[in-house]
């Protein structure tokens, strides 16, 4: 039987199906299956997916929407692949329309047109899930305290002239709650560090990079799922969006190279605030910094490229069994 590309498109409640051959000629499409167990169960008894052999699933990386699939595919030995939404859609070129089944046929095309690319999805374990959930729940309770710090501050200026002394208490206790939950959450992390020796011994190496905190190392450990998913620090740099590009063609176009926005703005607020603490603890940094300072780089360039530097010294240690070295002045 010939190969068979099915494209998937997952939302929460429900996720739409697309089969094509390499052809791209359409199998199957305009199937809708329930994103549960039940569902899930039905999905494979529909397209028979456990009776076949050369069968590739492809799917956009949802988040938590498609993590019982992919678990359910994975466990069954079906090879599946989780894609950059991105990549897919830039791939495709001009389109017009867009719908959950005109989505599913364009993730199963996008399967049968890089066939030769498409790598099979390896299921993190259960501790690094986990620990990933953690860090995105702290992502958002954080963001969360900052809103309500900086509401707190515009209704301190409001009470001068109406009595909100109610509205004051609540607010407080909020940002009181808030920092608490993040405190609990941030010691339920290193729990689990601690009880996964794998995990434990990555974070040890790479919280001795100076300028490399708790939560740096943990997002470290979480983005590259344990230095697995980017074993080369260049490519892990790309992913954080502090790597250079140049910007030039022909004789005529010559921009200053920069970083792309193509990035997580996340990791690279993390890898920022680590590069300013290296910049003032560690002296070969330090001194690199004001060199590059006074021959007339912008400042924010320079934390971009101390940056780059903590990131391969992460890798470094990370990949090796030789602990980090501090540089003497």
């Amino acid at each position: 039987m010939e190969n068979l590309f099915i494209g998937v498109d997952i939302s929460k409640d429900t996720f739409d199906v697309c089969i094509i051959n390499q052809d791209h000629q359409i199998i199957r499409k305009d199937l809708v299956f329930d994103n549960s167990s039940k569902g899930i169960k039905v999905f494979f008894s529909e397209i028979g997916l456990l009776k076949v052999e050369g069968h590739w699933v492809c799917m956009e990386d949802t988040g938590h929407y498609g993590a019982l699939l992919i678990s359910k595919l994975l466990a069954a030995g079906v090879p599946t692949s989780v894609v950059n939404p991105l990549e897919i859609k830039r791939s495709s070129g001009i389109t017009r329309g867009k719908s959950d089944p005109i989505d599913a046929f364009r993730i199963a095309s996008y399967a049968a047109t890089f066939k030769h690319k498409l790598e099979e999805y390896i299921l993190p374990s259960q501790e690094l899930q986990k620990l990933k959930a953690m860090m995105s729940q702290r992502e958002l309770m954080i963001k969360m305290s900052v809103q309500a710090k900086n509401n707190l501050k515009s209704q301190l200026v409001l009470q001068q002239s109406v009595n909100i002394r109610e509205l004051l208490k609540i607010s407080k206790k909020t940002i009181v709650d808030l920092e608490s939950n993040i405190k609990k959450l941030d010691k339920a992390m290193q729990e689990l560090l601690n009880s996964q020796e794998n995990l434990k011994e990555s974070y040890d190496k790479i919280t001795k990079v100076i300028g490399v905190g708790p939560i740096t190392a943990i997002k470290c450990i979480v983005e590259t799922r344990n230095f697995t998913k980017f074993t080369s620090p260049r490519k892990f740099s790309c992913h954080c969006g502090v790597a250079p590009f140049s910007y030039q063609s022909g004789t005529s176009v010559k921009g200053r190279s920069k970083t792309s926005k193509l990035r997580d703005k996340a990791l690279k607020s993390v890898l920022f605030n680590a590069a300013a603490t290296a910049i003032n603890h560690d002296p070969q940094l330090k001194i690199y910094y004001k060199r590059k300072v006074d021959e007339g780089k912008h400042k924010l360039s320079v934390i971009n490229a101390v940056a780059n530097k903590i990131i391969l010294r992460i890798f470094a240690v990370a990949m090796r069994d030789e602990p980090f070295v501090k540089f003497m002045q």
